[in-house]
């Protein structure tokens, strides 16, 4: 008589049938509706000299868009949608006190499928960057009346494994595990948001309803503009302060604040500005070299035109006017210069654009 053994050496049998089908009607029986868009792996980039940015022949999931930090930036999705069944357990949101401090947990969701029906439905498990709508938790009283359509909810998947518990006793796994995080309207997923639209008879892509961008540029605006009121310039404002003078031709300025220097003379002296100094100066006289980053202030001792202190103070809000320090000429600069080849290219170039990996 042959030993008694549910292990088959490695061949489905049809024990691991038996409970494949079982578990997959539990499944069909008991979870949600789930629609997958499907990762197709990243959108075809242009023939670069970057090796770190390669131009795959053909489009795969495996392919990376950036070798070098490790991303698909550019990511593209099958048109087509799959409806598949998973389950998780429901939860409320609670405070995490396993670390130091007090987190909230923001809806992270480990959802398990049932592997063959997966793979039957979609041609393979799914996998990192699929992308998961869940159709009971679309929200159909929002508070928001002027919203034209129910916001819809999707998850995007992190991370997958064969689930614990999903093992038979045959030793074959039949459910898989995937966690998924709240999506978020970012460059990864606009091949989603941009094609879905609110409804059959609109134009207006989904992401404009559901994206919370402009609600944040808003509220940073409306920061950014309160900050300018209350503090327009850098520094301190010293102009209003007397200086005092141990004598007629060596003022005292060490009332100058950080960041304060303006382009004002001390205690009201009138200033001459210009790109040269005047001529036949009297002792005292102050001059402003425009023509200097920044701004500098001299005075006229008698023998010297002595330095007294850089226009530092100015508008701290980039490409102002007024504000002609550093940080806004060079940091932020938009300017663009045209090369050998008569092409404009931008005059400020990021670290990544000028330091290039070479081969060993």
């Amino acid at each position: 008589m042959p030993r008694i053994s549910l292990w088959r050496d490695g061949r489905h049998s049809n024990d691991y049938r038996f409970f494949d089908r079982n578990i997959a009607e539990f499944m069909n029986a008991s979870g949600t509706g789930v629609l997958v868009h499907k990762y197709l792996g990243p959108i075809a980039q242009p023939q670069s000299t970057d090796i770190t940015q390669p131009t795959n022949a053909t489009q795969s999931e495996l392919n990376i868009q950036d070798l070098l930090f490790l991303e698909n930036r550019d990511r593209r999705y099958e048109q087509d949608v799959y409806k598949i069944r998973g389950c998780y357990q429901v939860a409320d949101n609670s405070f995490d006190l396993s670390q130091f401090g007090l987190f909230l947990q923001t809806g992270t969701l480990f959802m398990t499928f049932h592997l063959t029906e997966m793979i039957n439905a979609i041609g393979r498990r799914l996998m990192n960057g699929d992308v998961l709508e869940l159709q009971h938790l679309i929200d159909y009283d929002v508070l928001n009346p002027d919203l034209p359509a129910a916001l819809k909810r999707f998850f995007v998947i992190s991370d997958c494994t064969r689930g614990a518990e999903g093992y038979s006793p045959t030793w074959w796994p039949h459910i898989w595990r995937c966690k998924l995080n709240p999506l978020v309207d970012s460059q990864e997923y606009s091949d989603i948001l941009k094609k879905i639209t609110i409804s059959d008879d609109s134009t207006t892509p989904l992401r404009d309803i559901m994206s919370t961008y402009n609600q944040y540029s808003s509220i940073n605006q409306a920061i950014v503009s309160q900050a300018e009121v209350e503090l327009p310039k850098s520094g301190y404002d010293t102009t209003p302060i007397w200086h005092r003078s141990t004598d007629e031709q060596t003022p005292d300025f060490s009332v100058n604040a950080y960041l304060g220097n303006t382009d004002a003379a001390p205690n009201g002296e009138p200033v001459t500005q210009g790109i040269v100094f005047p001529q036949n100066p009297d002792v005292g006289d102050y001059c402003l070299r425009v023509d200097f980053l920044p701004n500098r202030l001299f005075r006229w001792d008698g023998v010297r035109w002595r330095r007294i202190e850089d226009k530092v103070r100015s508008n701290i809000t980039n490409n102002a006017s007024d504000n002609v320090t550093q940080r806004n000429t060079f940091i932020t600069n938009t300017n663009t210069y045209r090369d050998v080849n008569n092409n404009l290219q931008p005059q400020k170039q990021s670290l990544h654009e000028v330091l290039k990996p070479k081969a060993d």
